[in-house]
């Protein structure tokens, strides 16, 4: 079963939280944002603890 990883850019704050837990699926760009070096995972539990890692909570994983 595959999950998608959606990151809101906009709301991103740039704290790197998120690969630092997980730096298998997040990643830092030139930007500062947060994103996800692949849009799907088979696995989600690095990608949820990432996400339960944002403080601002603008990683969602969902089911597909």
């Amino acid at each position: 079963m595959a999950y998608k990883i959606t990151i809101d850019a906009d709301a991103c704050i740039g704290c790197g939280a998120c690969a630092a837990v997980c730096p298998d699926v997040y990643e830092m760009a030139d930007n500062g944002k947060a994103i996800a070096k692949t849009e799907t995972v088979e696995d989600p539990t690095c990608a949820q603890q990432g996400s339960d890692g944002c403080p601002v909570t603008c990683i969602k994983i969902e089911q597909v």
